[in-house]
């Protein structure tokens, strides 16, 4: 749906009438241009906009589609600039994901927002507070609605940091971090860099100077500043790449550390089960002669079998003996 339309004349904003005749208007007086601003729109409603300014038919081709990689390309005069929006969910730690288009011609801004995150009412208000911001023409919006996707990329980058943190604690500290919490995480900043990194090479390669009047050169240095923040934020999201990375195998050997000690205490305990439990095997298939059975002390009268009193003491002596032994090493 069409959310919000309006003309702007030295940074002044206008009601606009018919888009064509205004339109028309604008371009014969050099002065000016239509900033008309879309959520979630529907085949009919764009190809209303684009019957009255005449979009690329490419540029209407992603629009239409939708879900584009961030990137910012020139058509004949106009660009398309598609950038990807992000929203963080406090509640589940997740990254959210959306979409605003930004079409820029002759005299004319359509911004094309998809998904939740990121609205651009607040932009628009922010221009209209300054008309001196808004006299630079369609790239001021263009600007405007960069500069505000970044900067929340950057509240995300803190976000983001935080939870970092938080593992890092978990891991390294009580150790009641899991791998699921760690790969979580890790998907999210792969989530951010899917948005970020794109929109950092787009605007380094593409030349706004060839889309400026000479009146207007005086807004580039804002999209270097834009770029900068962006730059910025990249290099935080790739250390917040490696390091969660390094976590997850520090994490994965801790586990693996934790399941020989297991098994190195399993081991002993079975260990010195293993001697009473053979030897009471062996005593226990009842042969007819053993001389163990049998063996006594003192005269047919005072007879003292002594036999069982041995074959316990050698299974206690037999355990305590490994139990020292293993205990000397740690084992258990």
């Amino acid at each position: 749906m069409i959310v919000d339309q309006a003309m702007y004349v030295d940074g002044v904003r206008l009601s606009p009438g018919d888009l064509s005749d205004e339109l028309a208007t604008l371009r014969a007086s050099a002065s000016g241009f239509m900033w008309i601003g879309l959520k979630d729109p529907t085949d009919d409603e764009f190809e209303l906009v684009n019957r009255e300014l005449g979009l690329h038919p490419l540029a209407v081709e992603d629009a239409v589609t939708g879900n584009q990689r961030a990137k910012i390309d020139s058509y004949e005069g106009s660009l398309l600039a598609v950038l990807k929006t992000l929203r963080y969910v406090e509640r589940t730690s997740d990254i959210e994901t959306g979409e605003v288009m930004v079409f820029v011609g002759d005299r004319f801004v359509v911004t094309v927002r998809r998904g939740e995150a990121n609205p651009l009412d607040h932009v628009r208000r922010r221009l209209e507070a300054d008309p001196a911001q808004l006299r630079f023409g369609p790239l001021a919006v263009l600007h405007a609605v960069m500069d505000s996707v970044v900067d929340n990329y950057e509240r995300i980058d803190q976000f983001i940091a935080e939870d970092l943190t938080q593992i890092e604690q978990q891991v390294f500290g009580d150790g009641d971090a899991d791998a699921t919490s760690i790969y979580r995480l890790k998907r999210e900043v792969l989530e951010f860099r899917r948005a970020a990194l794109p929109l950092a090479e787009a605007m380094r390669r593409f030349p706004f100077l060839n889309y400026v009047g000479k009146g207007e050169k005086k807004i580039l240095p804002f999209f270097r500043d834009v770029e900068d923040h962006l730059a910025r934020t990249n290099d935080h999201v790739e250390s917040y790449d490696r390091l969660l990375s390094e976590i997850l195998n520090a994490h994965l050997t801790q586990v693996t550390v934790q399941q020989n000690e297991d098994m190195r205490k399993i081991s002993a305990w079975v260990a010195m089960a293993a001697v009473p439990t053979m030897i009471a095997g062996i005593y226990g298939m009842n042969f007819e002669y053993m001389p163990e059975l049998i063996a006594y002390v003192g005269d047919d009268e005072n007879k003292f079998y002594y036999g069982y009193f041995v074959i316990m003491a050698l299974m206690i002596s037999a355990s305590t003996g490994l139990y020292i032994y293993f205990r000397k090493h740690k084992w258990i």
